[in-house]
């Protein structure tokens, strides 16, 4: 004797107490696969859309988190594919607008400002000259972290690049200092001579 097909709100039902305990799961996957929530948030409302769609297509009694999980990957995979091959697209005027309103965030957040001239009288001309060689992103992070103390994570934001970018360029004006300012420590004593 054939099983009788469910009715919509049974279906619906059925649908909903599988899914929904996964949802935070998804949610948590997807946040890791987009990095950024609003893309993940329209992953799992997609996920959940196509779930619920070929939900006929479920084996009862298998495992449905297995199922939904698989949905959400090849939905991703579908996207990125798809983002790959169209062309990058700007809206230059939301980029303008948020530019600004990251650099206000940024201006309210850090009064203190880079200001070179300010710097210039704190000291002598070999240690000015030697700064003066450095490109001013290597200059700029060697007095906001050296000078200034401020962190990694605050220099981060100042500037508007990754923390390792800021490591990786105080690391490398640190060098080039050292490089510029070897004669210099050795006259001064902050050095030893070799012997």
């Amino acid at each position: 004797m054939p099983r009788n097909k469910p009715s919509a709100e049974e279906r619906r039902k059925q649908f909903e107490a599988l899914a929904f305990p996964h949802m935070d799961a998804l949610y948590s996957t997807a946040l890791r696969m987009a990095r950024n929530a609003l893309d993940a948030e329209d992953l799992v409302q997609d996920v959940y859309l196509r779930a619920y769609r070929f939900f006929d297509k479920f084996e009862e009694g298998t495992n449905f988190k297995a199922w939904i999980f698989k949905i959400l990957t090849n939905t991703f995979i579908n996207r990125y594919r798809q983002k790959v091959r169209e062309p990058q697209h700007t809206e230059f005027e939301k980029v303008e607008y948020f530019y600004a309103v990251a650099e206000k965030e940024r201006d309210d957040k850090y009064e203190t400002r880079y200001d070179e001239k300010r710097y210039a009288d704190l000291f002598g001309d070999e240690i000015n000259t030697a700064l003066g060689k450095l490109s001013y992103d290597f200059r700029a992070v060697v007095i906001l972290c050296d000078i200034e103390g401020f962190s990694y994570k605050e220099i981060a934001a100042i500037i508007g690049t990754p923390i390792g970018t800021v490591m990786s360029r105080l690391s490398r004006a640190r060098q080039q200092l050292q490089k510029y300012l070897r004669d210099y420590a050795r006259r001064e004593g902050f050095v030893k001579n070799p012997k």
